[in-house]
């Protein structure tokens, strides 16, 4: 049995910044990864917007850990040449019924410190997108977007320089407290198991994070994740030139995201999306007919739009603490030692804004824990 110090299960964004921070201080790091290649699930399948901190409550995990994140993404983007772009994002009201909400947003993204924020008028939408149309907006110059590929990348290179290792193809499927640490059984792409020792676990496992907690024996109701899936469809390259800002709609209380929002990739391709529609499994085949619900989502605001310049995309899964029309949730960042599994920290229900909050939470957990392992 080989024995390691400390095993991170799961290699997406957040496992991966992780494993780099603490590769700094530490040796014998694994990372297990079920499929091929790092960030294969909810850190690829997103709009990969790097968010300002705008929609959540004060003193949360989420807006803490957004707002330090997101200093950290543009610096460590700006570091190390990933391609990034500081793009601004509006949020509109669609018509004067939705001012007064918007005007509650600005003032929540102000109490929340996104001290850049303007509330902008119908005028000078006009002028920054002459193809939108709305009522006010409130502007957030911080929102930007960028590579998440290349962003991951670095950060498994940075991981392997320092002595890490990444198993792909490598499942996680059972763990046993022992008197020394943790027994993880994992299994190969052959299907074959084999057992590693490690003294300390991070599950970082996305959409499996409940069920790697469970394998424990932290079966609690609150770890139990709803899967919520968001489709995306792609606008005309004909259109592309109408939009030079990220375009999102006043957020409502019962939807599982943010709305369908259109955002910018660093080529100029506009996507629209993602929608929200509660699941019961991982599965990301788009309906094609759909194209319609986001015809008529978006064609108040995107005068110009036809529902023939809109095609299927791609989808996600979201990791959802919250079921559907439920409230907000926070992430659950927790070591488990006052639960009787010292060693053991969780990550569960990291979705939005998990990816920019990614180095601010590797951050958050060296310096709480790290220094026990």
């Amino acid at each position: 049995m080989e024995k390691v110090n400390i095993i991170i299960i799961g290699a997406g964004a957040v496992g991966l910044s992780i494993a780099a921070e603490l590769s700094h201080s530490h040796k014998d790091i694994v990372v297990v990864e079920r499929n091929p290649s790092f960030g294969q699930e909810t850190s690829s399948r997103n709009s990969e917007v790097i968010h300002a901190g705008i929609y959540y409550p004060k003193d949360s995990l989420k807006l803490n850990t957004c707002l330090e994140g997101k200093t950290l993404l543009y610096e460590f983007c700006a570091r190390n040449n990933i391609p990034h772009n500081r793009i601004g994002k509006l949020i509109i009201a669609i018509d004067k019924n939705e001012v007064k909400d918007l005007e509650e947003l600005f003032l929540r993204g102000r109490e929340n410190g996104v001290d850049d924020l303007t509330l902008i008028p119908k005028a000078r939408i006009k002028n920054m997108e002459p193809g939108i149309n709305a009522e006010a907006a409130i502007y957030s110059p911080s929102t930007g977007i960028f590579d998440t590929h290349s962003f991951m990348k670095c950060l498994a290179s940075s991981f392997g320089k320092n002595g890490g290792q990444i198993a792909y193809n490598t499942e996680a499927a059972g763990i046993a407290k022992t008197d020394s640490g943790y027994e993880v059984t994992v299994t190969d792409s052959q299907k074959d198991s084999f057992t590693l020792n490690s003294n300390v676990v991070i599950n970082c496992a996305g959409l499996d994070s409940d069920k790697v907690a469970a394998f424990v024996g932290l079966k609690k109701t609150e770890y139990k994740l709803k899967y919520c899936k968001g489709d995306y469809f792609r606008l005309s390259v004909a259109k592309e030139a109408n939009i030079k800002h990220l375009i999102y709609p006043v957020p409502k209380e019962d939807r599982g995201g943010l709305g369908i929002h259109l955002t910018l990739d660093l080529a100029g391709s506009i996507r629209m999306g993602p929608d929200d529609e509660y699941v019961e499994k991982i599965e990301y085949k788009i309906d094609p007919l759909k194209a319609k619900l986001f015809y008529e989502s978006v064609k108040t605001f995107l005068p110009f739009i036809k529902l023939s310049d809109i095609s299927p995309d791609t989808s996600g899964i979201r990791p959802k603490l919250q079921g559907e029309g439920e409230g907000f949730r926070d992430f659950i960042i927790r070591h488990e030692d006052a639960s009787g599994f010292p060693g053991f920290i969780n990550l569960i229900g990291i979705e939005s804004p998990g990816l920019t909050a990614s180095l601010s939470i590797a951050k958050m957990v060296a310096k709480k824990w790290g220094h026990s392992f």
